[in-house]
């Protein structure tokens, strides 16, 4: 081989090399963020679920006082019209 293509090859080795350790660098790198988006992600279906009980909890608690406002206020209502009435 001549001295220009030793210089060829030196060069694009050296710069084969360089993009190995760089890919190899963002390669760690994104597994990383793979790893936080992961604990992210079940953190977030946690907080839905608890949610979605929470609300499933407040729904069944929702019906029966709903039921006992309504029965106060024609308990209210009637003693107002027997007071009228009087």
């Amino acid at each position: 081989m001549n001295t220009a293509s030793e210089i060829l090859v030196i060069i694009v080795s050296s710069i084969l090399a360089i993009f190995l350790i760089v890919l190899i660098v963002a390669g760690v790198y994104f597994v990383k963020v793979l790893k936080q988006v992961r604990r992210i992600t079940e953190r977030a279906e946690d907080v839905a679920g608890s949610v979605e009980a929470a609300a499933s909890t407040i729904g069944r608690a929702a019906s029966p006082l709903a039921v006992l406002k309504l029965i106060g206020t024609i308990v209210e209502h009637s003693t107002k019209f027997r007071k009228r009435r009087g």
